[in-house]
């Protein structure tokens, strides 16, 4: 867990952005209206009020400052030293003490106008008390303005530092410049350091983090060191030196055997044996680099050598934390970060020295015998010396063993494109899995369009159970038909009625004829009124002479065609469950309308189906579900209605002021809008 957020500081204004930011609040957060009318307690009070509040002001801001920038000597010593390199310590201790002084300095100056404003004796005097205690206190911060520039470039510094935890699980990255580090954590984590060729690409600490056994682990890639005195390093080299000095972590310490990055094996070595007292108690790795470029064994026995003598130091650092002389393993290791080759094997390597290291240490602690205290471990003694082997049925094993050749015998698409040609020539079946009754089926091609038609709009499972039940239905008919006497096929009929039987069947084909004419034309044929029908094609009279000619009586028929187009007056109407034998029955026959609708008669109730009874179908199991589910329903629309809302899918928001009548500036003399 990271303890040290330097990105929270709050910004440090300068002097003029402090002084402006501290009296337009005192300006706004104070009374501004006074009469030398007023008593002079009053005003007293008013200017003292003043000056304390600026007072307050000032001291909360510069204790911000003090607070929040971090204390060298209580933060960690890797935090401590990497401040002291970067920024200078003695300048940074002197910025946040002159900081300090002006905090106490405006304090005081409050104090001591504050004192003198209980006894000014007029307004002219407390005012000009008030000016020059605020004055005294602007001109305090005045003189403070280097220091608050130099802590803001401080906190913009320290904002872009890394988040680095110093006691976690720690990979540090060291080696002389253009070595292959910033290229080795490229690989294992997902930073994005810039890898150029040539020296000190890295000018800074970069964080990354890797996985190794379900736990995080914290990479660091340092900048590049250079063999030369210690007081002649630059500030980028010291990074480095104060992470190598404070960081509890392990170690890699590249070289590069091929020699490409400017520096020979022997200078790489040199640099390894001057910085070797910060390896002490740090599990090191000595990583051989580029061995595309030279493998291991092609360097001269000279550099081959060197690199035997580095070892030798490694593995002096391993028995002295404790470990065995002839352990080798992860103390000199090989790879190349081009190809990939041995970077996870360097990865792992690191990861688990570093885990040894961190177990042991902690079982060397004093904490563990709290924790060991609560443990037993049980270790089962042998009964006797039989061996007891592991029982494995044996359908078991043949299961395994027809599974695994299942396996084997199956292929992948991949491997059957691969025979077949590649990409672009084999083309995989999506119908072999199909289950037919005939295999030979799956590659047939199934027709779309058949003789005009779509084929999947004729097929029914069930095709053959309806063409039985159609079959038994027509030859139901039949025999229904058969056993009826009476057939219209002209036979039986006279010579007369055959003619008007033909007349009305030809008369029944025109009709039909031009009522398909009409329906085919109702959208775009206008709506003529009765009135400018002048062919009178269909009226009572041509009516009449039709079913005369037919040999039929048409007055019955142009009688109820007249009583339906009669229109009717409005009357009120009788009930008619009420029958002839009730009030009907005092009503003359003679009696006028008139009268008949003044009378005060009793109507009757609507025949329609009330709004509680169930009809089958709705799913409501009686009366009073329904009638409180409309009760429901008509409450959930209510509050829609009241919104003018025109359904649920309504979700406009109206503009409550349009912009053309509310902006703008009004001439003068109008108060109109426009």
């Amino acid at each position: 867990m990271v303890q040290y957020n330097f990105k929270k500081i709050t910004v440090v204004p300068n002097g003029k952005d402090f002084i402006d930011i501290i009296l337009s609040r005192t300006q706004r957060q104070t009374p501004t209206v006074v009469h030398k009318g007023y008593a002079i307690s009053r005003l007293r009070q008013f200017y003292m009020r003043k000056v304390k509040y600026t007072q307050q002001n000032f001291h909360e801001k510069l204790s911000t400052i003090i607070d929040e920038f971090p204390r060298l000597d209580d933060i960690h010593p890797f935090y401590g030293d990497l401040l002291h390199v970067l920024y200078n310590k003695d300048h940074y201790k002197l910025a946040l003490g002159q900081i300090n002084t002006a905090r106490n300095l405006i304090s005081k100056i409050a104090k001591d106008y504050v004192k003198l404003l209980k006894y000014g004796d007029s307004l002219y005097r407390c005012k000009s008390l008030k000016v020059a205690a605020l004055g005294r206190m602007c001109t305090v911060i005045k003189r403070i303005g280097p220091s608050l520039a130099y802590l803001e470039q401080i906190r913009q510094h320290m904002a872009r530092l890394p988040s680095i935890d110093p006691n976690t699980r720690t990979m540090l990255i060291c080696g002389y410049p253009n070595v292959g580090k910033s290229s080795f954590m490229n690989k294992i984590t997902r930073a994005d350091v810039d890898v150029q060729p040539y020296a000190f690409t890295t000018k800074s600490l970069f964080v990354g983090h890797t996985d190794y056994k379900y736990l995080r682990y914290q990479v660091i890639d340092t900048p590049g060191i250079l063999d030369r005195p210690f007081e002649d390093r630059n500030i980028i080299e010291m990074c480095s030196i104060t992470a190598l000095a404070h960081l509890r972590a392990a170690v890699l310490f590249f070289l590069d055997i091929s020699g490409s990055c400017g520096y020979s094996i022997a200078q790489q070595a040199a640099l390894f044996h001057s910085i070797k007292s910060l390896f002490m108690n740090k599990p090191l790795i000595i990583v051989c680099n580029k061995t595309d470029l030279q493998p291991l064994d092609g360097i001269s026995e000279e550099d081959r050598k060197l690199v035997m003598e580095m070892k030798a130091e490694a593995m002096k650092i391993v028995i002295g934390q404790g470990g065995e002389p002839t352990n080798e393993e992860g103390v000199l290791l090989t790879m190349s970060t081009l190809t990939e080759d041995g970077v996870i094997a360097v990865k792992n390597a690191a990861c688990e020295r570093l885990l040894n290291q961190r177990v042991e240490l902690k079982m060397k602690s004093k904490k563990i015998n709290d924790c060991l205290n609560r443990f037993h471990v049980a270790l089962p003694k042998a009964r006797d010396q039989k061996e007891r082997p592991a029982c494995i049925p044996q359908a078991v094993l043949e299961a395994k063993a027809k599974q695994a050749a299942e396996k084997e015998k199956r292929k992948t698409e991949k491997e059957l494109e691969d025979e077949n040609g590649g990409a672009g020539v084999y083309s995989a079946s999506l119908r072999k899995n199909y289950i037919l009754a005939n295999d030979e089926w799956k590659e047939d091609t199934m027709p779309e369009i058949l003789d005009g038609h779509n084929v999947y709009d004729f097929i029914d499972p069930d095709i053959l159970l309806r063409l039985e039940e159609l079959e038994r239905e027509e030859g139901l008919r039949q025999a229904e038909e058969e056993g009826d006497d009476f057939e219209m096929d002209g036979q039986e009929l006279s010579l007369e009625e055959q003619e008007a039987l033909a007349e009305i069947r030809k008369k029944k084909s025109l009709l039909i004829q031009q009522h398909r004419m009409k329906k085919s034309t109702a959208e775009s044929r206008p709506v003529v009124p009765r009135k400018f029908d002048t062919d009178r094609k269909f009226t009572t009279r041509r009516m009449g002479r039709q079913l005369s000619s037919l040999g039929l009586d048409p007055s019955l028929a142009i009688s109820r065609a007249r009583s339906k187009s009669r229109g009717r007056k409005r009357e009120r109407s009788v009930d008619k469950r009420e029958g002839d034998g009730r009030d009907a029955m005092d009503i003359d026959d003679n009696q006028a309308s008139k009268k008949l609708r003044l009378r005060s008669t009793s109507r009757s109730r609507s025949l329609s189906r009330p709004p509680g009874e169930v009809i089958p179908g709705e799913g409501l199991k009686d009366s009073a579900q329904k009638i409180k589910a409309i009760k429901l329903a008509k409450k959930s629309v209510l509050k829609r209605n009241k919104n003018a809302r025109r359904g649920e899918a309504d979700r406009v928001i109206p503009t409550l002021k349009p912009k053309h009548l509310f902006s703008g500036n009004r001439s003068i003399g109008k108060t109109q809008r426009r």
